[in-house]
């Protein structure tokens, strides 16, 4: 009980011994640092995305079937690619990425500039839109991109390579434990966080989906 009473008694002795003004910036300086903590903790900046390429997809977990609308609005392609994907990121919902795709590039059928060729103002390619270490949007691409449907070329604007690479982007970014954390990672908006989700649900078949 002695020990418990002279611990609490420590920061009162510690302030005490450093005067009024030393004391009022020490703390000062301890909330500008918890402040500064918890920006760069929703901003994603204290555990970035790593580098991560299995070398082996994981066996498919058993995923919701697509809905009827997302049959109506997913090229055929792509639906299959999503859905591939997963295995992956052991747990991530398919419907999550063709919602990403979705709002990212329409699953490939934006006439914007970037999604076939070239870059957008931000320096993001390709359907899953990555950057590619020409502007603001970084080069995660270098991190991620790979050759995963083994066609003998890696390239951001084919979704046989852009789609797993935007899997294993939101896996490393915390998905399907923190998927709102891995889909903000991926592009810094909690209103595009929200609308993925949105889409997420709309695409698969009532009873399924992820929260």
């Amino acid at each position: 009980m002695t020990l418990a009473v002279w611990l609490a008694l420590v920061p009162l002795r510690l302030l005490a011994a450093l005067g009024l003004r030393r004391s009022l910036i020490l703390v000062c300086l301890f909330v500008l640092a918890v402040t500064a903590f918890g920006v760069a903790e929703d901003l994603g900046l204290l555990d970035p995305p790593v580098a991560a390429k299995p070398g082996r997809p994981a066996r498919p977990s058993r995923q919701a079937p697509p809905s009827d609308a997302a049959r109506a609005d997913i090229p055929t392609r792509y639906l299959t690619l999503y859905r591939q994907a997963t295995r992956r990121c052991p747990g991530l919902s398919w419907s999550v990425l063709a919602a990403v795709g979705k709002v990212e590039s329409d699953h490939g059928r934006s006439p914007l500039p970037g999604v076939r060729s070239g870059w957008n103002t931000a320096g993001a390619a390709g359907p899953m839109q990555f950057g590619i270490g020409v502007g603001r949007a970084g080069n995660s691409w270098a991190h991620y991109g790979a050759d995963f449907n083994h066609d003998g070329h890696t390239s951001v604007y084919d979704p046989g390579d852009a789609i797993p690479a935007a899997a294993c982007y939101l896996c490393a970014a915390g998905a399907p434990r923190r998927l709102d954390r891995a889909v903000y990672a991926y592009n810094h908006s909690w209103t595009y966080v929200a609308k993925v989700k949105q889409l997420a649900r709309r695409y698969v078949a009532q009873g399924g989906g992820q929260r």
